[in-house]
This record gives C-alpha cells, structure tokens and sequence, in this order.
C-alpha cells in the first residue's frame, strides 16, 4: 500500500511516500480502509515529525534518536475493511472515523475504542477533520471551560482546526463568542457563531479593556500574565497552545507554568488534556458525531492536498495560518 513515511526526525520534507506492506487487523482492533477516503493534518503531526519538543522524546512521547511511528498522520475517516477478534458493532463496508495512527496512507489499524460512526450526508473530507480539532475543542469549552450560558468566552485562534469547532460549541451553550482570528478569516468565524471578532494583526485582547468569563488560547502567543489581564477575577483560562518548533520545553514548560500560577491565584488557569492515540475518550469522539448528525456542529474544511502532497500539507499547518481543518484526500 501507499503510505507516508517518516524515517527521522526533521522538517516536513523527510516525509516520503512509500510502498509499505498492510498492517492486520489484532484483537480488539479495526483494520479502516482509507483508499479515496481522507485523514485530517493537525499540529501534533509536525511535532511527531520534529520530535517536537525535546522533552517529549526523554519522556517516551514521540522516540528518543528517530520517530516512534513510522508511518505519520491519527486522524482518519474511511471504509472498515476488516475487524480483529472480539469486536462487536462494527462490520466490514461500514464508514467510521476517528483515531487512527498511521493515517496518512490507504490503510490503518486502530482500536475499535477509538473510531465512531460518520454522521450521515458527511464527505470523508469533512468526517476526517473531526476527531482530534472537534474533540479538543469540546473538551476545553465544555470540560475545562465548563462555559455557561450567558458567559463571555473569548477563543484565540478561532478560524483554525480547534477554533472553528470551539467557536460554534460555546455558541451552541448560549455563551456570547469573541474570535480572535486574521481578517481573512473573520466572515468564517462569524457564521459559525461568534457574536464579535477582532483581528490579532489590529487588537490586542489581552490589554485589559475587556474581560470574559474563559479564554480559550488555541495559539500561546501572548504571555501568561498578559493573558490573565483579559479574564475577570474569577474567569477561566483554558491553555491550549501551540508552539514553535525547536522548542526545548514547549508545551510541557506552559503546562507546568499554568499549574504552578494556578495554585496562587483566584482565576482559573487550567491547560487540556493532550488528545493523543493513547487516550481520547471514546465518549467525547461520540458526542463530536451526535452534534453533527444532529445539525449543531459543521466541520470547517479549509485547503485539501494528495497524499502525494502530505509533506505540503502539514507545513502550511506548522506556519499556523490554516484556515479551518486542512484535509489529505487518500486515493
């Protein structure tokens, strides 16, 4: 099969398209066929790719000297192929997505925990840029945030792959929505429900004019303290940021910043649980699928790329200006 491949760590152009054999389908696990199907480019793939940040390979995240995961890519939507032993709710011929390591390629294998049905008149595209940006986003608006109506929430990054999902689920809990995204990107970001949006190149919302109630920061470029400026005494701030390669810390110095603030002041700083392979609650993966079947929840598509092309894909995603989910269509 097609497939590609990562064989050290480095930037987006060690990714190589190669002829791998098909992984099987073990025990309790799903084998998705993804030929003419599609799988999601996040910003965790680049740092799989980069073994970004340096912490993350003594701590087993991402492999010490070269990539743990050969083949790169987790999100994916496609067509169940075959199912292990002991699986029960899925057939061959049914249409999932989910969390499949190894999903830039025509097959993946992955536990039968990890995918979910795709909601009715969904393309494959618009399924595969559901599971890790749609279940992050309902973790740290619902589950951290916990946002409630009438709240002001302000999301940083609202016209990315996190933002755009965040953006309409705080709208959905009747919150009031400021966007902070590129003017290019604030037409989208209203439609998907954000009552105001400010251009980060013109406003800067952490100068303390407004407060909000929580602050999603899908972004992590301004300072924690510059941050807290735009919450009220009580107010939530749900870090969820990003990072520049090369990093030596990254996101676990932020973590371990806003834990450490956390224990000395009245607001609330509290970072997101990592979506990984190794642990996204199958129950939020559901609830991301039931929003959408029932019409609450759009998945944002932005640029679509060949698999030919994966290299292209995941560094317009690491310059950090996609608009929505950008998507690999497999064929």
């Amino acid at each position: 099969m097609k497939a590609v491949v990562q064989e050290r760590f480095g930037p987006p152009d060690s990714l190589r398209l190669r002829d791998v054999d098909r992984p099987r389908a073990g025990a309790g696990q799903v084998l998705v066929r993804v030929r003419v199907r599609a799988a999601a480019v996040n910003p965790y793939d680049w740092h799989m790719l980069r073994g970004d940040p340096y912490a993350a390979r003594l701590l087993g995240g991402t492999g010490l000297t070269r990539p743990k995961a050969r083949v790169a890519g987790i999100d994916a939507a496609g067509v169940v192929e075959s199912v292990g032993a002991d699986v029960r709710g899925l057939s061959p011929g049914d249409p999932v997505l989910g969390f499949c390591p190894g999903a830039f390629a025509e097959y993946a294998c992955t536990s039968a925990r990890l995918l979910a049905p795709v909601p009715s008149d969904l393309t494959f595209e618009q399924a595969a840029a559901l599971p890790m940006g749609a279940v992050t986003a309902l973790r740290g608006i619902r589950t951290v945030g916990r946002v409630r109506s009438g709240q002001r929430v302000l999301v940083n990054g609202a016209g990315g792959g996190v933002g755009t999902f965040a953006v309409q689920i705080a709208a959905l809990l009747e919150a009031e929505v400021t966007g902070v995204c590129s003017a290019g990107n604030a037409d989208l970001v209203r439609s998907l429900g954000a009552a105001h949006v400010l251009d980060y190149a013109r406003d800067d919302f952490t100068d303390g004019r407004e407060r909000y109630d929580v602050v999603l920061d899908n972004v992590g470029n301004h300072p924690l303290g510059r941050l807290r400026r735009a919450l009220t005494p009580a107010g939530v701030l749900v870090a969820n940021g990003g990072g520049s390669p090369g990093r030596v810390f990254g996101a676990i110095g932020a973590t371990l910043k806003v834990a450490a603030v956390n224990a000395v002041t009245r607001q609330s700083l509290r970072p997101i649980i990592p979506t990984t392979p190794d642990g996204p609650a199958h129950e939020d993966l559901l609830a991301v699928a039931a929003l959408v079947e029932n019409g609450q929840l759009t998945p944002a598509v932005g640029r679509t790329f060949a698999l030919a092309d994966a290299a292209e894909a995941v560094r317009h995603v690491e310059e950090g200006h996609a608009r929505g989910k950008t998507v690999i269509t497999v064929s």
